[in-house]
Parts: C-alpha cells; sequence; structure tokens
C-alpha cells in the first residue's frame, strides 16, 4: 500500500496534459478563419496554416506558426505573415513572443520573408500603411458564412 507521500500524481500530469491541448487549441482558433488575401477561402482550408505548423511553449510565453504559401512565388506571403502575426499580437497577452515563419523550401524568397516577418521595426512600419492595415483587416474579419 503506498503511503500519501508516495503517490504518483496521476491528476496533476492529466491536468498539465489538458491545459497543453486546450492552449493549443486556442492558438490555433485564434488563427484556423483568418482569410487569404487573394481568395475567398480561410488559410486553414487552402492548408495554408495546419495543426502541426504550431508550437506552443506557454511555460516560456513563446509561439510559433510555420505556414505553407499556396504557390512558391506567393506574392502575399509577407502579406499573409502579417495577417497571423496582427491577430495574434491583438488576441494574446502581451508576455507572448511571436514567431511567425514560412515553412523551409516552400518559398522562394524565405529567407527575406521570415526575416520581414520578425522584425519589430519592419512590422511596425507595415502597420503605418493604411492601405496594408485594411488588407489585413479585411484578411482577419469574421466572416458569417
Amino acid at each position: 500500500m503506498l503511503r500519501n507521500v508516495e503517490r504518483i500524481d496521476v491528476f496533476g500530469s492529466l491536468k498539465q496534459d489538458l491545459l497543453r491541448v486546450f492552449i493549443f487549441l486556442t492558438f490555433l482558433n485564434h488563427i484556423r478563419d483568418i482569410k487569404d488575401p487573394e481568395h475567398p477561402y480561410s488559410l486553414e482550408e487552402l492548408k495554408v496554416i495546419t495543426e502541426d505548423a504550431i508550437e506552443v511553449d506557454d511555460n516560456h510565453s513563446y509561439v510559433r506558426v510555420t505556414f505553407t504559401p499556396t504557390v512558391e512565388h506567393c506574392s502575399m506571403a509577407t502579406v499573409i505573415g502579417l495577417c497571423l502575426r496582427v491577430k495574434l499580437m491583438r488576441s494574446l497577452p502581451q508576455r507572448y513572443k511571436v514567431d511567425i515563419r514560412v515553412a523551409p523550401g516552400t518559398h522562394a524568397t524565405e529567407s527575406a520573408v521570415n526575416k520581414q516577418l520578425n522584425d519589430k521595426e519592419r512590422v511596425a512600419a507595415a502597420l503605418e500603411n493604411p492601405n496594408l492595415v485594411d488588407m489585413v483587416d479585411e484578411c482577419l474579419a469574421p466572416s458569417y458564412a
């Protein structure tokens, strides 16, 4: 017979696993309905984002979203990444560091896009452009269809 001190905390472990799943699903729900800037479909419907492409480390307040443009020369890759970043910036507590990446080997200018999407000054400059902000807001607007 196990004494109280020797018991394995099975429920504590289960709680931690459930919490991780809940946090992951929360992140997924924040971004799954973002619309593509050029198509009448969500990024999830176009498989630009998938469940496998979201990494969350709540203990370190870190989230990474890796997206896959529909074509290698997608001219909207930076806009898509900006939409993901803005949605998470608006939805998450400020403690989170958000890392947005193009999936390796899926875009012709992958390195340049990644650099642009993760540079605070470039993101801030992009968000000062009213036309770009309108495009991002349109992609983030809820669809009631």
